[in-house]
Parts: structure tokens; sequence; C-alpha cells
């Protein structure tokens, strides 16, 4: 596993991990909200780094990448970390697998670079605008109800509500290690930094009919962070996208059902 530092939008410093085979089709992983490049640790280390360059980079605000204070609400900005990730790594059209908040920083980049410079498009659990009523429609009773704990400066409140957050992306219970190491890398994040990310309010639907390249569409049957009806959302604008219902997965559908998530993404890589 290779670490990068690379400079992002507005000169944010942005890590980066690399690992699999350099010569394979690269797939850049880009998490959701309060996580980092752990999240995909189930794909880093299975045999899609066989065939497949794997990159997964800590979104400005995350992980081991800069926290600003500003800067969140600019979607240039976030197009372009994904730029600079491109191409400081010379990525060869990626595939842009993007998780939960992820797949809204993907259509940011979109929105500013095109579809030129990449592959294809993976959504998991996606949501894709934020901030009307149309938008939190797609977000469970659950988790709106959980937000005003990231937010908190109380660290016991916050905790708590990133506990259940962490425990509700799963349709399994966790291991101890595992949920505790989920929840280190919540807690690492600010929440001036989780409420600037759901402060947001924009709509990146404007782009899903005029998307040319591949689209993947992954969604756990037993998502309880985004409904469902996200995906029949979603396919309605994208008619041609390629769409995979995991059963007996969660939110983190990658992580509950890994093995399948893997040879479908493989599946999906090997198309284009």
């Amino acid at each position: 596993m290779k670490s990068h530092w690379i400079t992002g939008g507005g000169g944010t410093e942005l890590h980066i991990v690399e690992t699999g085979n350099p010569r394979g089709r690269p797939v850049l992983f880009i998490h959701g909200i309060s996580q980092c490049w752990l999240t995909w640790d189930r794909q880093l280390s299975s045999d899609l780094v066989e065939d497949h360059r794997l990159v997964a980079m800590d979104m400005r605000g995350h992980g081991l990448s800069d926290k600003p204070r500003e800067g969140y609400a600019d979607s240039r900005l976030w197009a372009d970390d994904v730029n600079a990730a491109i191409q400081a790594l010379a990525l060869d059209d990626p595939i842009l697998c993007g998780w939960s908040y992820g797949p809204l920083v993907i259509l940011d980049y979109i929105r500013h670079y095109g579809e030129d410079g990449i592959g294809g498009v993976h959504f998991v659990g996606a949501v894709t605008k934020l901030g009307t009523d149309e938008a939190m429609s797609v977000l469970s009773a659950g988790f709106l109800d959980l937000v005003p704990g990231f937010f908190s400066m109380e660290s016991e409140k916050s905790a708590s509500s990133l506990e259940s957050l962490v425990r509700m992306c799963s349709a399994r219970e966790l291991a101890p290690a595992d949920l505790y190491l989920m929840l280190g890398y919540n807690l690492s994040v600010p929440p001036y930094v989780r409420q600037a990310l759901l402060s947001r309010s924009f709509d990146n639907d404007d782009l899903l009919p005029r998307l040319r390249k591949p689209v993947l569409i992954t969604h756990g049957a037993e998502d309880a962070v985004v409904k469902p009806a996200a995906v029949d959302q979603h396919k309605a604008s994208m008619t041609y996208a390629q769409i995979h219902l995991m059963p007996n997965a969660g939110h983190a559908a990658f992580w509950d059902d890994a093995a399948s998530f893997n040879r479908r993404l493989r599946d999906f890589s090997e198309s284009l």
C-alpha cells in the first residue's frame, strides 16, 4: 500500500492510498461523510488488486487530508480535488466509485471537467442532491434524527450519534474491532466539517440524463440510511444504468457482502 500527498482545490493537501496492479484499470474510491479511505478496506485487500489499480482518497476534511474551516460549499473545489487525484496519479480512464456522499463529489467533478477523463461511474448507496424536501425524502428518518448530534461540540453527544451511524450503515452486527476502528475515523472528522457538508443545498440531478459513460448503481436492499426509492429516481434519469440491488446488505453494501460487491465491480470494469 502506497500513500500519496497531493494538492487539491484551493491548495488543500489531500491524502490518497494506492494498491494493486499498476497496469490494471484504475478505480478511484470516494467515501461518504465522516469516513476515510479505510472504508474501502475489503476492496483494497481483495483479489481486485490482481487486475485493478485501486486508489482511495481521504476527502477534504477527512482522514489524513487537510481540514480547512471553509470551502466545503464550493462545487469547483470538490471537482478540483478529484481532478487533482486523477492527474497527479496519472489515472487512465478510471472508474469513479462513490459511496453515499461520494456520488455528490463525483457529479461535482463531472459538472466542471466532463466525462472525457473517466471510464465509468459507480454509485453506491447514492445521494445526488441535498437541501430540499425532495432530497431529504430519500433519507431515512433514523438517519435524519442523528444529524443534530453530528454537529455537536459535546464529545459524548457527537460520539453517540456517530456510533449509531456506524451501526446503521451495516445490516449485520459489527465485530468490536471493526466498530471501534470505524468510530475512531468518524470521530477524527471535526463537527464543523460534517455541518458544512450537510448544509450544502444543491441538485446535481440535471447531470444524470446527460451522462454518456457507463453507470453502475449498487444499493443494499436493507439500507437504513438511503431509501431504495433513490435507486428508482436515479434509474428514471439514467435508463441505461446497470442496477445491482444487494440482498442482506445495508448502506455499506461493499462491507456487508464484499465478495458480491467486488465481483460485480469487476464485471462492470471488464465491460468497459
